[in-house]
């Protein structure tokens, strides 16, 4: 096993991160029980220090985070959770705890993965009116004409070398991959662990 470092309560510091879009999901503590009882079972345990007890994410809500990888810091003092988390990991219904911005940036490729979510929502429950609904009742045949159509309109856009055009043009390339990908059943993180065995 690691070398763990649990400060003087017995705890270690735990964040929660979605496996696929990066996004930072929580932040808790585990003490050796709930690491040992994470592993075990494949799903995040926590301890928690108003209450004083053990509870497994998600055992109430249906909010479960089956843990996809664990990871230790430099000083062993704190965990990374690479989850697969089933609707939203905040007791708001946020599907992060960190969405109260303090200073601003542009958003990261986390959006991907939000795009994603929002995407395969559209498949599963189709909304009168919704463009990505549209294309999946129309079926592959439509979604790979606009995929490449798009492709195409990347390329001239790059000649052009007008940077707006270029990143307007493939957040629209983006945006109809990952539904040609979603019509498939095939998600990003295939894709990036594919990248990943190639490197």
């Amino acid at each position: 096993m690691a070398e763990l470092k649990f400060n003087g309560h017995g705890l270690i510091c735990a964040i929660a991160q979605d496996y696929e879009s990066g996004e930072v999901l929580m932040q808790a503590y585990m003490n050796e029980e709930a690491y040992k009882k994470t592993l075990e079972t494949g799903y995040a345990h926590y301890w928690s220090r108003s209450r004083q007890k053990l509870w497994k994410k998600g055992e109430e809500s249906g909010h479960l985070q089956k843990v996809r990888g664990i990871y230790l810091d430099c000083d062993g003092d704190c965990l990374l959770l690479k989850v697969e988390q089933t609707v939203a990991a905040c007791h708001t219904g946020n599907y992060s705890c960190f969405y109260t911005p303090i200073v601003e940036c542009g958003a990261g490729a986390e959006m991907l993965g939000k795009l994603q979510r929002i995407v395969l929502d559209r498949k599963e429950n189709p909304e009168e009116g919704s463009y990505t609904s549209y294309l999946f009742e129309k079926g592959v045949d439509k979604i790979a004409k606009k995929t490449g159509e798009e492709a195409v309109e990347l390329v001239i856009a790059a000649k052009s070398a007008d940077k707006k055009e270029i990143v307007g043009e493939c957040a629209d390339l983006f945006y109809h991959t990952l539904v040609l990908l979603a019509n498939a059943g095939v998600t990003l993180s295939d894709v990036c662990t594919e990248l990943k065995d190639r490197h």
